[in-house]
């Protein structure tokens, strides 16, 4: 089986960061989950002093 991959960059909020808006995050997955996309990774990208700047989400699906 083939798979298409996506990327998705979530910017955090927050003074510190490391604050997500969790239904603008659970939009996004529903939305692309009923395009055929699955979650299969989820990570944070770091500024200075642990703090995160960014969660990226990554998506799979067959290829068609």
């Amino acid at each position: 089986m083939r798979w298409e991959y996506k990327s998705v960059q979530m910017e955090t909020k927050g003074l510190w960061g490391g604050k997500v808006e969790s239904s603008e995050l659970d939009r996004l997955m529903n939305e692309l989950g009923e395009l055929g996309w699955e979650l299969v990774s989820a990570f944070d990208t770091n500024e200075a002093y642990g703090r995160s700047r960014s969660i990226v989400l990554l998506f799979k699906r067959p290829k068609s």
